[in-house]
């Protein structure tokens, strides 16, 4: 089974549109734009080389493939690390409106989406890495096909923009397995799944201390209530 990964970058507030460019993404009125820019420095570089180098195929959406494609396979340097990755690695490509898609080693994808991917997961191979592609992500979480989130997060907030974790994304517990924090302030978190989500309550002892009580189920928690 393969492993389908959401790398993506967010502000405090939870919003993943137009990180790179102030026309990258306008829709909603949005006009915040590069947002990310002044928080680059090398270990988020070497952080990102490292993160595609694992990709053994890359999940794109329209807008983000035609921003790639439009950049990419016009910089022919062999040592460049980024350029060498993303010109030869597979890529599907989700579009109801693109009739194809050029890019060397780029698939269409243009129908049944969730089985479509589904099947790429069971399939053999490696990672598959989803950059950006804020629409195919909400696409994807509603059918509890993410395996892994790479966040990171910058230290900014915008208060309005395209948000990652959208209204139907499926409730999933995550396992934090590794944080760094760049010189600049930008954490980048690996979360890995974890099950379902455990609820709970908080109720006072006998000494009027606070303590946790936790239930597995909706069930458990209001018999613990009413007791």
């Amino acid at each position: 089974m393969r492993t389908l990964v959401v790398g993506t970058f967010l502000t405090l507030d939870g919003v993943m549109q137009a990180p790179g460019a102030p026309e990258e993404d306008r829709e909603g009125g949005f006009e915040h734009g590069d947002w990310t820019v002044r928080f680059w420095d090398d270990m988020m570089g070497e952080a990102i080389i490292a993160q595609l180098r694992a990709a053994d195929a890359l999940l794109l959406g329209r807008k983000t493939y035609q921003i790639f494609a439009a950049h990419w396979p016009r910089v022919t340097d062999p040592n460049d690390p980024i350029a060498a990755k993303l010109n030869g690695v597979r890529k599907h490509v989700v579009s109801r409106t693109l009739p194809t898609v050029d890019w060397n080693n780029s698939v269409l994808i243009s129908r049944d989406v969730p089985e479509t991917v589904a099947r790429l997961k069971a399939g053999p191979g490696g990672e598959i890495q989803v950059a950006g592609s804020g629409n195919l992500v909400q696409t994807l979480l509603r059918h509890d096909l993410v395996d892994e989130f790479r966040l990171w997060v910058f230290p900014v907030v915008l208060g309005t923009g395209k948000r990652l974790f959208g209204d139907g994304t499926i409730p999933q517990a995550l396992r934090l397995v590794e944080t760094r924090v760049s010189g600049t302030g930008v954490a980048t978190h690996r979360y890995v799944r974890a099950g379902k989500p455990e609820y709970g309550a908080f109720e006072a002892d006998e000494a009027g201390s606070s303590r946790a009580l936790w239930e597995g189920n909706e069930e458990s928690r209001g018999s613990s209530a009413g007791s």
